[in-house]
């Protein structure tokens, strides 16, 4: 990886092959989940096997990035210095319009309005010339 100045978390460089097509496509700015070849359930976080079926067979496909709070926290003590710069932020737990649910950052967003329900999408940010990360932000038609 190229040397950086980024001093947050990133994904490890020793994840599963099956991961990489997940991180190409946030790479690519359009997320790419697993979706089951036989029961058709798309499965985050990768998986060898379907979770509801049991099948060895998987396509990568495109998703919307939509979705709505399921739950959240704010975070008022950080793991980590260049985390706690940001102190209070929240992290998402978010429901997929596909189906799945997604944890990441939510940006954009005053504290007091953050609540479950919120519709949001997923965002790109290229952290270092290697890696691009996912947050959410709120969605506004």
């Amino acid at each position: 990886m190229a040397e950086s100045s980024y001093d947050k978390f990133l994904p490890p460089d020793d994840l599963p092959e099956f991961h990489r097509p997940f991180w190409d496509s946030v790479k690519a700015h359009q997320v790419r989940l697993q979706r089951c070849s036989s029961c058709g359930r798309f499965r985050y976080i990768p998986s060898e096997i379907c979770p509801g079926c049991g099948s060895l067979s998987a396509d990568w496909t495109p998703i919307s990035g939509r979705g709505v709070v399921y739950t959240y926290t704010i975070v008022h003590r950080a793991p980590t210095e260049a985390y706690q710069r940001d102190a209070p932020y929240p992290i998402v737990h978010v429901t997929l319009d596909e189906g799945p649910r997604m944890i990441a950052g939510l940006v954009g967003v005053p504290i007091d309005e953050v609540a479950v329900g919120l519709p949001v999408h997923l965002i790109y940010d290229d952290v270092t010339p290697d890696v691009t990360i996912f947050n959410f932000a709120r969605w506004e038609e």
